[in-house]
């Protein structure tokens, strides 16, 4: 399907958006909470401050957004493919995530507490400070990623594959990755946080 010009100028609430076209547009600050994006692409806009709380995406391409504290609170992401984002600060927290793939960029300080992500693909992207903190994650797949300060309290995991990251930084949530499959080497790099979620204290002889 062709995708037609989005020339509406801005954003609004609640709209409805099917087989558009967002190309070069810089979207800060617009208000399109609520809004359905369907067959849609949205491609190098800028995303600094707006707001799209409870949005849904659905069978649509994001790529090489840039932004820093998007909101999307509650937001719907199915059969999303997210490419080469830079963003900062991206408020996702309660949101649904289901067939949805991240390739490439970078994304700092993403907040996905208490969201659901069922059949997400992470993929040679770099994660820095991600919040996953309550969240379901079922069948999500890190391959080639670099994962910082990663949060996982009270996350509950199943078919979480953790094998192919390249590097893992588990900063709290260590003792929820009953339910994820990681890699002997990352076995023995969380050795020191496992023994110290259990209270063993590792020293050598006379020590």
């Amino acid at each position: 399907m062709e995708l037609q010009p989005f020339d509406e100028g801005e954003l609004k609430g609640e709209g409805d958006y099917e087989g558009l076209l967002f190309a070069d547009l810089d979207l800060a600050g617009q208000d399109g909470r609520d809004a359905r994006f369907l067959d849609c692409a949205l491609r190098r806009c800028g995303l600094d401050e707006t707001r799209l709380t409870g949005a849904r995406f659905i069978d649509t391409e994001l790529e090489e957004m840039r932004g820093i504290g998007t909101d999307l609170v509650g937001a719907v992401l199915r059969d999303v493919t997210l490419i080469d984002a830079r963003l900062g600060g991206v408020q996702m927290h309660g949101s649904v995530m289901e067939r949805v793939v991240v390739r490439g960029g970078k994304i700092d300080y993403l907040n996905l507490r208490a969201a659901t992500l069922k059949d997400v693909v992470f993929e040679g992207c770099v994660l820095v400070e991600a919040d996953f903190a309550g969240a379901q994650m079922e069948r999500v797949v890190f391959r080639d990623c670099t994962v910082r300060q990663v949060d996982f309290s009270n996350a509950r995991m199943k078919g979480v594959d953790l094998r192919e990251v390249v590097e893992l930084d588990i900063a709290r949530g260590v003792d929820r990755l009953a339910g994820a499959v990681i890699s002997p080497t990352q076995l023995l790099e969380l050795a020191p946080a496992f023994a110290a979620q259990i209270g063993v204290r590792v020293a050598g002889p006379g020590d």
